[in-house]
């Protein structure tokens, strides 16, 4: 029909297959991209730009409803709508989802039902079930999980920022909200961080906690089920002399760093041994498990590339800090000579996945349980949900002692600690 505009032989073969593309001409298809892995029932809205040859697309997705989308090499479960914005090597579950204007990088892993709203800033971000972002958010480098279901899920209001780049130059700043080995549950209390305010990484926040909105959180926040007033810098209007050369004590940065990778490595053996035996046969829930799993092992990577990173860069600030006789600034030398010389020891330490063995007995009867306790349930939660309490303390200690024995790969002298 003249003026029609052409659209690609992809595209056709998508249509032809099921997909729903309203306006074909205006939807492109990388030469690259596996069609097979684009599930009928899918809808591809114009302006849509789907790329790389590892991108899955599971069946009832929706993308591209309120602005054009780009996506690469994206895996992406059943039902997950991303509604616009730029996705590159991320993951999505099954019906999690993501607002207009999104900008997702890699090393993003959204489980079941956790969810962004419009103008979302995500890299090395993982989000257990139902943990929900609000609007115009920069939450990068974060694990969070708490939360039950979607009326009572993890919160993060609109506004908010998670601080990962320090005056040093550094990205050594990963923060944990919960935990994998409760949070994997899907049992525990919510965390709310109020919009327009921030954490400063890394840090460490309990579940159940409120932190109210406007607040900047700077310390780590271990008690449970409280609201937490965060109390200002302290320093009014007052300027101090400030290298951005020096580091302060880096006990507390370097083990909140290896208890975040603890928690990942566990979160890695969670997929392997729990998540992967009981997936279902289907080609599109496989893809999104090797995307997780790949995630993952990004994730791992990244931390201990920001840990290298700054080691590199300890020896200036202990030569800048060299002769001074503060207390504290000899407590700073002290704690950074100890992770200087421990480091080389220490990479070649978190490069290795933790033993098999650990927390086994606990693990083998955790997994024993599950075929008499799980239902033909249509969705990891309630098939979690399924799972006895006595049957998941089983399967929470084996994963403390993986996140355990990570942490305790490094023990400063106890005047540090």
């Amino acid at each position: 029909m003249r003026g029609r505009r052409p659209f690609s032989s992809a595209v056709r073969q998508l249509l032809r297959a099921g997909v729903h593309v309203p306006h074909p001409a205006s939807v492109h298809i990388g030469a690259e991209v596996v069609l097979a892995r684009i599930a009928p029932g899918v809808t591809l809205h114009p302006g849509c730009r789907i790329l790389g040859e590892k991108t899955s697309i599971g069946p009832g997705s929706e993308l591209g409803r309120e602005q054009p989308l780009t996506i690469e090499n994206v895996q992406l479960g059943a039902g997950v709508k991303l509604h616009g914005g730029f996705v590159s090597n991320a993951t999505f579950l099954d019906k999690a989802s993501m607002g207009s204007g999104a900008h997702v990088r890699p090393g993003t892993l959204l489980e079941e039902e956790a969810s962004g709203a419009h103008s979302v800033g995500l890299k090395h971000t993982i989000l257990l079930p139902f943990v929900t972002l609000g609007s115009l958010i920069n939450f990068c480098d974060c694990l969070m999980a708490g939360g039950t279901g979607r009326r009572n899920h993890g919160e993060v209001g609109s506004s908010y920022i998670h601080f990962n780049y320090t005056p040093h130059q550094d990205k050594a700043t990963p923060s944990l909200l919960g935990d994998v080995p409760r949070g994997v549950m899907l049992d525990q209390a919510p965390i709310f961080l109020g919009g327009q305010g921030g954490l400063v990484g890394p840090c460490r926040i309990g579940y159940g906690n409120v932190v109210p909105a406007g607040s900047i959180c700077r310390k780590d926040v271990l008690d449970e089920n409280k609201i937490v007033y965060c109390d200002p810098p302290g320093m009014g209007s007052a300027r101090i002399p400030y290298d951005p050369r020096v580091y302060k004590d880096l006990t507390r940065v370097v083990i909140n760093n290896l208890i975040y990778i603890g928690n990942l490595r566990a979160l890695q053996q969670w997929y392997r041994h729990v998540r992967g035996p009981l997936l279902p046969n289907d080609p599109f829930a496989q893809a999104c498990h090797e995307g997780a799993c790949r995630r993952l092992s990004e994730a791992v990577r990244e931390r201990i590339l920001r840990l290298r990173q700054l080691a590199e860069k300890v020896p200036e600030s202990i030569d800048l800090l060299t002769g001074k006789e503060d207390e504290s600034m000899a407590r700073a030398i002290d704690s950074q000579r100890f992770f200087q010389e421990s480091w080389p020891h220490l990479e070649v330490a978190l490069v290795v996945e933790p033993e098999d063995s650990l927390g086994a007995q606990d693990r083998d009867h955790f997994l024993a349980a599950l075929p008499a306790t799980l239902s033909a349930s249509p969705s990891w939660p309630e098939t979690v949900a399924a799972i006895p309490i006595e049957v998941r303390e089983h399967g929470t200690t084996w994963l403390q002692a993986i996140v355990d024995s990570v942490s305790r790969l490094w023990h400063p002298p106890r005047a540090l600690g």
